[in-house]
């Protein structure tokens, strides 16, 4: 009976009548009652409640450049640990755009008003120059990075500010100890990239460049640092010095800082093989830019995806000569050709553009630029024919996205060549 549906009269154990029970008051009184019953209780499960959804926190608002450098700047050096009266060594490893890994001419000025602020309220840390000298002596290290984003904070669609992080990382604890974030406004940047990266040729996804914006962005207070970047350090002081000779013109101290850091255990990187070519070029070795542009090739199709800065004049499908260290598009395209065609490999060429203008215009025109270069590349190398695709995508995939239509940008505008499975 305890089991049975039936909640109406029953026979007792002798045999009287016992009278159908009312619902009770309590649920353990309903219980008892309904047992000597024979009834089972019914339980009434309480009524959901209702989620409430976390609020919308307000979007982030970019502040004048100067500020949001103070603001990310004083939020490290207020909380790194420094004991007291106690000074502490840190080196700037130099901020980088977080999406391209260059550095620009905005930069250098937040580096500079970083070394300023620390020396004006901050005296507990002595900053000194980013160097394998000082290097070897483990300080702590600040990094950063400075990109383009758009109103949610993505690297996407039209850029409405920049987003910038530091952090500061203590080398033999091989931890983040600080970090500030903030958020700038695009009025009042100058996002030219410094010399030496205007005139590198190439551009692709690498492991060190990587390894140090994942220091900065994807790490929190207390994180080991990325093991990449840790073991890298060294071939980063040498090749940052090497970029510094290279931008006041010394060549033949940055191709000695180049062939140094190509030596070392990190040296296998895109910025290695491109300074190893433009400062060749510049002294005049023609046959060694030469070669070096090759590794550049070689580095780049191993790491599946080469941009090369090959412009051309707007509208058309003529290239843009103009420019000293980006005009020998000869012997590039030549390169380029050999190289891929060694591998018997099928390579897509793909055209790129700034996203200024119709977007159908530039989808047209990116393929149009990418059919050109590949009609070079099987002139240079007839082997070529049947393994080389050709596609224009316009400006979905700029990694500046600011449709600034200059240096500053250039790299959207890049023709990538990329391996693929098949033709």
């Amino acid at each position: 009976m305890l089991n049975s549906p039936y909640c109406g009269p029953s026979a007792g154990p002798d045999r009287s009548i016992v009278p159908a029970v009312p619902r009770c008051r309590s649920w353990l009184t309903g219980v008892i009652i309904t047992l000597l019953a024979g009834c089972a209780p019914t339980v009434q499960a309480p009524p959901p409640v209702a989620a409430t959804a976390p609020p919308t926190p307000p979007p982030v608002q970019p502040v004048p450049l100067p500020q949001a450098v103070a603001n990310a700047a004083s939020a490290v050096f207020s909380s790194a640990p420094v004991g007291p009266n106690q000074r502490q060594v840190v080196v700037i490893d130099p901020l980088v755009n977080g999406v391209t890994g260059e550095q620009s001419v905005a930069t250098q000025q937040i580096q500079d008003q970083i070394i300023a602020l620390a020396r004006s309220k901050y005296p507990q840390f002595d900053i000194e120059p980013f160097s394998a000298a000082v290097v070897s002596k483990g300080p702590d290290v600040m990094v950063g990075t400075f990109t383009p984003v758009n109103a949610k904070g993505q690297t996407a669609g039209t850029r409405e500010g920049y987003r910038f992080c530091l952090v500061m990382v203590d080398l033999s604890a091989g931890k983040t100890v600080a970090k500030g974030v903030a958020r700038a406004r695009l009025d009042g940047v100058d996002a030219t990239p410094i010399g030496f990266f205007r005139d590198s040729p190439a551009w692709t996804n690498d492991a060190s460049v990587k390894s140090y914006i994942d220091t900065c962005q994807a790490t929190k207070v207390g994180d080991p640092i990325s093991k990449t970047y840790l073991n890298g350090i060294l071939t980063a002081s040498l090749v940052s010095e090497a970029i510094n000779a290279y931008d006041a013109s010394r060549y033949g101290d940055a191709l000695d800082l180049y062939v140094t850091a190509e030596k070392t255990p990190a040296g296998n990187q895109l910025r290695v093989f491109n300074g190893l070519y433009l400062t060749n070029w510049r002294l005049g070795h023609r046959d060694q830019a030469e070669d070096a542009f090759g590794h550049v090739v070689d580095y780049g199709l191993d790491n599946n995806a080469l941009g090369v800065k090959i412009l051309f004049r707007p509208g058309t499908t003529s290239f843009d000569t103009g420019q000293e260290t980006t005009g020998p598009y000869d012997m590039w395209l030549r390169q380029i050709a050999g190289r891929s065609a060694s591998r018997g490999a099928c390579i897509q060429v793909t055209g790129n553009s700034s996203p200024t203008g119709s977007a159908a215009l530039n989808d047209q025109l990116s393929q149009l630029r990418a059919e050109y270069v590949k009609g070079r590349l099987e002139t240079d190398a007839p082997g070529l024919q049947g393994h080389l695709i050709a596609t224009g995508v316009g400006s979905k995939n700029s990694l500046i996205g600011t449709g600034a239509d200059d240096l500053s940008d250039a790299l959207d505008r890049r023709v990538e060549f990329k391996v693929i499975p098949s033709c």
